[in-house]
């Protein structure tokens, strides 16, 4: 039995009329998540990736894009059905609510307490005052950078509404920016021809091509399987930030969350939404027609603007990576922030290396921000319906020592080592964390969704072979890190 309360009964709202209007109105959420994407995977890992083994391995990045597609619209199909996001729904299963908000709590922190954006805002930051690339000896002036972004990130979440409103529409203007220069560049400088081999390597053509493995032998161990598991997970939005989408969908009031909604709570300066109970509406003629009208909103969001969004923000900046970067460049080190604007200043024009470096810090620093207060907000929402907290204290009594507790761990993670090494850490916990919440999404809308509204067969396929991949890559990094793989060749 749930430790939760039960659901309400009521009918699905009408969506709102299908017409270009409504849909510019009611998306949204897919949109949120996209700005969150568009961040390590895209600047860091995606040219990494290609400096290492050229285009021979961006069909992975296709394949988990198209998978975390399928992924979303399950976990937001959980939403849509009760109004409530897609941790609640865990909780609703056993061993209880609290084993499952703390299980996932901690999971959700061993993927993002590795602030890698913060240590690249740093590099970047500090290759603006020093006029070069980062070497190993700047690793305290980055390093300090690092922590001057992070702390100065978690600041600004504390600041309250107004100064979090202020970023958000900046960071939508940085989002156009980022693509207006990566577009402008592209179509400035790179020929006809390295877009077509681009597209094709996305669509999968170096595998029908011999020799395109760097070893004849699987698994590869010339490869780094870390760096290939990062890029993969990273191609979107990665593990349990993914997840958030559901609670974005339910502020938004889609489906059933119309009638559920959240209960504003006043934490300091700001605002948080705090969860009411679920609601369920019965399968009816009348209630599946328009649900499948909520469903034609979702579609585009998250199958048209989240996936085509999140394959061009990738495409592009490996488009640039091909053409300006030398192959064998290491992209990591303390200079991780700035390798990519140097080599497109080498490669194009000596002007471009302020602005490559703005839009490199901006980036990072935007995605930090978004990933403190994501966390925070939502791990106090888990623990909060878990009821992990004294009968009568505020949401100020979770919400604080959540974000302490991330600011510590987060911390501590900057002397672990380089950007890309946080990042690429982290990812691959996403890795882990994309294996566990395909294969729970799946139980949980089997379990507790009424037959009409679960998914199709092959829509569980792909959640389930998705998983595995995931699973799979995980343990072949975590085999490689292990030494029982042979060290990577790049």
């Amino acid at each position: 039995m749930s430790d939760l309360p039960a659901w309400r009964q009521g009918d699905l709202p009408h969506a709102p009329a299908y017409t270009p209007v409504n849909l510019v109105r009611v998306i949204g959420p897919g949109a949120i998540l996209l700005g969150v994407s568009l961040g390590a995977g895209d600047w860091l890992l995606g040219p990494a990736v290609a400096a290492a083994y050229g285009p021979t391995l961006l069909w992975i990045c296709t394949l988990s894009i198209l998978f975390q597609g399928v992924l979303n619209a399950e976990m937001a199909r959980y939403t849509l059905a009760t109004g409530e996001p897609l941790f609640t729904g865990f909780m609703r299963q056993r061993p209880g609510a609290r084993f499952w908000a703390i299980g996932y709590s901690l999971l959700h922190l061993a993927q993002v307490g590795w602030p890698g954006w913060a240590l690249a805002g740093g590099s970047a930051l500090a290759a603006l005052l020093l006029g070069r690339v980062p070497r190993a000896d700047d690793r305290d002036v980055v390093v300090g950078l690092g922590y001057l972004l992070f702390l100065g990130a978690v600041g600004l979440v504390l600041l309250g509404r107004r100064a979090q409103r202020a970023l958000e529409i900046t960071e939508w203007i940085m989002m156009a920016w980022m693509l207006l220069f990566l577009v402008a560049l592209a179509l400035r400088f790179v020929p006809g021809p390295a877009w077509a081999r681009l597209a094709w390597s996305f669509a999968g053509r170096p595998l029908w091509e011999p020799g395109w493995m760097p070893s004849s032998s699987f698994p590869a161990p010339a490869m780094d399987w870390a760096l290939v598991a990062a890029f993969a997970a990273y191609s979107g939005a990665g593990g349990t930030i993914n997840a958030m989408l559901t609670y974005w969908l339910r502020d938004k009031g889609f489906g059933m969350a119309g009638t559920v909604g959240a209960q504003p709570t006043p934490v300091g300066d700001q605002t948080i939404l705090l969860p009411r109970d679920g609601a369920i509406f019965p399968p009816s003629d009348a209630n599946l027609a328009k649900w499948r009208e909520w469903w034609r909103y979702l579609r585009a969001d998250l199958s048209y603007l989240w996936t085509a969004g999140c394959l061009i923000g990738m495409g592009l900046p490996v488009l640039l990576a091909l053409d300006a970067v030398p192959p064998g460049t290491d992209m990591g080190g303390f200079g991780a922030g700035a390798v990519f604007a140097r080599e497109l200043t080498r490669r194009y024009w000596a002007l471009l290396w302020l602005p490559a470096l703005v839009t490199t810090l901006w980036i990072f620093f935007s995605t930090q921000i978004g990933i403190i207060e994501g966390f925070a907000r939502n791990v106090t929402e888990m623990l909060w319906t878990a009821g992990m907290r004294p009968a009568t204290a505020s949401a100020g009594w979770v919400y604080y020592p959540v974000l302490v507790l991330f600011v510590l761990a987060g911390c501590l993670a900057l002397t672990v080592g380089d950007p890309l090494t946080l990042i690429v850490i982290g990812a691959n916990i996403a890795a882990v964390n994309f294996a566990v919440l395909s294969f729970h999404t799946l139980r949980l809308n089997r379990a507790l969704l009424p037959e009409a509204l679960r998914p199709r067969l092959w829509r569980e396929v792909v959640v389930a072979v998705g998983g595995l991949g995931f699973a799979a890559l995980a343990l072949l990094a975590a085999a490689a890190r292990l030494g029982l793989l042979a060290a990577p060749v790049r």
